[in-house]
């Protein structure tokens, strides 16, 4: 009787190689705006975005970044944004005066880092352009958005519904005080315009498109305009030291009126890191140019039609 054997080949099985996840280093400036703490909190606390890490602080080790580095276990602690350079492969400006903006924004956007400008982007329609310029020059995705764009109310307010008929006038009401001394009202108006563009589809907007009528009457500013083909009105008003008046939209329809307050919770900056860090990975700025300079130009508009009517 013959026996077949059967011989197995043995194969062997190559060592695995530990596999070292890339960690993309974050620097931040503009320290002294509480949303940095939100930023530090998502990314280094609660590893919200994994890969993705708060490694640098811009400014000198002054008490505020000694706390932000102590705190969110950072490092690295530079005096300039420029000094960034080949310490971080993103940055993000959180400084509370827009008009510091362009000047931190762009050595790093021409560098080719990308930059995520928490609003305003700018406040002159100037500085807006040379910032989109600096991250076409360096290929750099670029993002700046408001925290109002993602409330949860948005999407309510957003829906094509055709029982409501067709869009007749919106109305945005919220804190922003002319005489701030962080540029006026585009320390917190930015909300206003971005909150009223994203309602309407987000139509471009140029420098130099509109005519709008604004009056300032005690705490109370009111700009008038019309966007889109829709009678807009964003009303500021000035908070005073223990009141703010909510953000409210007021959407008014030839068949409904939509009335919300615009709720902004614990975690309201989440949804513009998630945006950024999606543009880092891929590549890409979200918005097209036009739009990130549109809700610039409809505040200059503002802020210059008010200064007329001041003089």
């Amino acid at each position: 009787m013959t026996c077949n054997r059967l011989h197995s080949r043995v194969v062997p099985v190559p060592a695995r190689r530990s596999k070292r996840t890339r960690v993309r280093r974050i620097g931040f400036i503009g320290t002294e705006n509480s949303h940095t703490d939100h930023f530090i909190r998502f990314l280094n606390a609660e590893e919200r975005h994994p890969g993705f890490r708060a490694a640098a602080l811009v400014g000198g080790r002054h008490e505020r970044n000694e706390t932000l580095a102590a705190t969110g276990g950072i490092d690295v602690v530079v005096e300039a944004p420029e000094d960034l350079l080949g310490l971080v492969d993103a940055a993000i400006i959180s400084s509370r005066d827009g008009a510091t903006h362009r000047a931190q924004a762009e050595p790093l956007l021409a560098a080719g880092v990308p930059v995520l400008v928490d609003k305003p982007l700018a406040t002159t329609v100037l500085d807006a352009e040379a910032i989109i310029a600096a991250a076409d020059v360096g290929g750099a995705p670029l993002v700046s958005c408001s925290a109002l764009r993602f409330v949860p109310e948005m999407a309510e307010l957003t829906a094509r519904d055709d029982d409501r008929g067709e869009l007749r006038h919106l109305g945005v009401v919220g804190p922003a005080d002319p005489d701030s001394e962080y540029s006026g009202l585009f320390f917190y108006g930015i909300h206003h315009v971005e909150t009223a563009l994203e309602i309407l589809g987000n139509p471009v907007v140029m420098p130099g498109q509109l005519q709008p009528v604004v009056t300032r009457t005690g705490d109370t500013t009111v700009a008038s305009t019309r966007i889109a083909g829709v009678d807009v009105t964003l009303t500021f008003i000035t908070p005073g030291e223990a009141t703010r008046v909510p953000f409210h939209a007021t959407a008014s329809f030839t068949n409904a009126v939509l009335a919300r307050e615009l709720t902004l919770g614990p975690d309201y900056n989440a949804p513009a890191l998630a945006r950024f860090v999606g543009a880092v990975e891929s590549g890409r700025t979200p918005a097209g140019p036009e739009h990130l300079l549109s809700p610039v130009a409809v505040l200059a508009a503002i802020a210059d039609s008010l200064e007329e009517d001041q003089s």
